[in-house]
């Protein structure tokens, strides 16, 4: 989780989304990702999640790639896992797996294509992918229609947990309509970024939909060198 506060901005293409839980699983972060994994399993002990979304107030706080990795590191529990990109307004994902984007979400919703068709497979074992696909001019219908509430319910019986990638909460309904339809909702904040206002009014948002909200996960957190993590796992990353 590197901080990029004084990196200028660049194209979508050209961000560079470290998987670093697949890349270097024995460093700081990875094991982060496994204490948020673990945190996760313990959130419902007497309902089974297996639907868990991802979004953040803003853009940029880093709610892909720590959808991401929290994929990666339950697939590498053993379980069967599928990552959507749900944001189909400015989707990431298809960059973050170098593949392509050509079918994918969109054209599920409107039954241009069926599941098997626009589900790929990762190089991570045990991880499928779906991108968002086309752009379609009406991202929050799609995602609050019949056919995605239908959807979840066929992905739910293939996977041991689907995790889906959605909009910031407060750009678009998007992530709001789909919190609603989701086993859980982690919210991601950029640490010394995130302005407390905006956290607040996201929080509300969920609540307002009546989602289940399992935590935060905080991004781009400074630890210090003395700092119990660095004495027993080393530097790292």
């Amino acid at each position: 989780m590197t901080n990029m506060l004084k990196r200028k901005k660049q194209p979508l293409q050209n961000v560079a989304r470290k998987l670093v839980t697949n890349e270097n699983p024995k460093s700081i972060v990875s094991e982060q990702f496994r204490t948020v994994r673990t945190n996760i399993n313990f959130s419902m002990p007497d309902k089974e999640l297996k639907t868990l979304l991802f979004t953040s107030s803003s853009p940029g706080e880093g709610k892909s790639t720590s959808a991401a990795n929290v994929a990666i590191v339950f697939a590498q529990e053993g379980k069967k896992v599928l990552l959507v990109d749900a944001d189909m307004r400015k989707p990431t994902m298809h960059y973050t797996f170098h593949t392509t984007n050509t079918t994918g979400l969109s054209n599920l919703l409107t039954k241009q294509w069926m599941l098997e068709e626009v589900t790929k497979v990762t190089k991570v074992d045990g991880l499928h992918l779906i991108t968002s696909g086309p752009i379609p001019p009406n991202p929050a219908e799609l995602i609050g229609s019949n056919s995605m509430g239908t959807l979840i319910e066929t992905l739910k019986s293939q996977y041991d947990i689907v995790i889906f990638d959605a909009p910031p909460l407060l750009s678009v309904a998007d992530a709001q309509i789909l919190s609603n339809k989701c086993d859980g909702t982690i919210l991601v904040i950029n640490a010394g970024t995130t302005e407390k206002d905006s956290v607040v009014k996201a929080k509300e948002s969920l609540v307002s939909a009546k989602a289940n909200i399992l935590g935060t996960l905080m991004n781009n957190f400074k630890l210090e060198k003395d700092h119990y993590y660095y004495q027993y796992y080393g530097t790292g990353e």
